[in-house]
């Protein structure tokens, strides 16, 4: 673990894992997203649920720093949030450098968070977030179908599943999620700068997925203002991008690829 101060924010910070960033907090500004993946999800959040004065109900796989847990409870005052983080140091650590405080509102809980996710009550969480990494790469475990399955056990009705998905050519993995996903949700999407959905390099890739019609016009002229290209898939394009793609289950997880040597210490 490594937090690196930004040179060019005196209240930013970047925290790597095995030489990795994970997460980037702005200490002055807990609306602040500094990945573009989590401007996504937040943009997608804020569409799909609009009253911004009703409390969220979140559960985050994976915690790192909790920018994304700050961001919500920045902007949607009163939500409930819990964290499941495997890492135990982790938690430590950003509860001593930035001051991350547990209540009644986030609870960070150490733990496997598949475990934690199967603790939770049925129809309870408005939103699961899946953004959980060994390295650069998303333990298979929390790819498949039985993973899904219960995600969707804990969801509400019309409640939003994002993933943070990272892959390269030839997008196995991303594939896979896309097959995985529409074979349990009746309405997905997918979310990426047009370069990585075409294949041409390594990056970030939103999933979003519910019970309930996604916002993804709305979305997609958001993200046409973008600095770089984005584009969201859904419909006959996205099941385009999933052609062939098998669906992952715990007896048969794909692996994922090796991460490119860049992102490796």
């Amino acid at each position: 673990m490594e937090i690196v101060q930004d040179l060019d924010a005196d209240d930013g910070w970047m925290l790597l894992l095995d030489g990795v960033p994970n997460s980037y907090l702005n200490l002055a500004d807990p609306t602040h997203l500094e990945f573009e993946y989590q401007q996504w999800m937040a943009r997608t959040v804020d569409l799909h649920r609009p009253d911004e004065e009703q409390p969220l109900y979140l559960v985050h796989i994976g915690g790192g720093a909790c920018a994304f847990p700050r961001y919500v409870a920045a902007s949607r005052p009163g939500s409930r949030q819990l964290v499941a983080e495997y890492n135990a140091e982790l938690i430590a650590l950003i509860r001593t450098v930035f001051g991350i405080r547990t209540g009644p509102g986030l609870r960070i809980r150490a733990g496997d968070g598949r475990d934690v996710l199967a603790g939770q009550h049925s129809a309870s969480a408005d939103v699961v977030v899946r953004d959980a990494f060994v390295g650069p790469v998303v333990p298979p475990h929390l790819t498949t179908t039985e993973f899904i399955t219960d995600v969707t056990r804990v969801l509400r009705p019309g409640g939003l599943y994002l993933a943070n998905v990272t892959d390269g050519p030839p997008l196995s993995l991303a594939r896979a999620e896309v097959a995985t996903a529409r074979a349990t949700f009746p309405h997905v999407a997918l979310v990426s700068e047009s370069p990585v959905l075409k294949g041409r390099r390594y990056g970030n890739l939103m999933l979003a997925a519910s019970s309930a019609p996604l916002p993804t016009t709305d979305l997609a002229r958001l993200l046409a203002r973008s600095v770089a290209p984005t584009r969201v898939l859904e419909g006959a394009d996205l099941e385009r991008f999933a052609a062939g793609a098998v669906v992952t289950t715990d007896d048969a997880p794909l692996v994922p690829p090796a991460p490119p040597p860049h992102l490796i210490r």
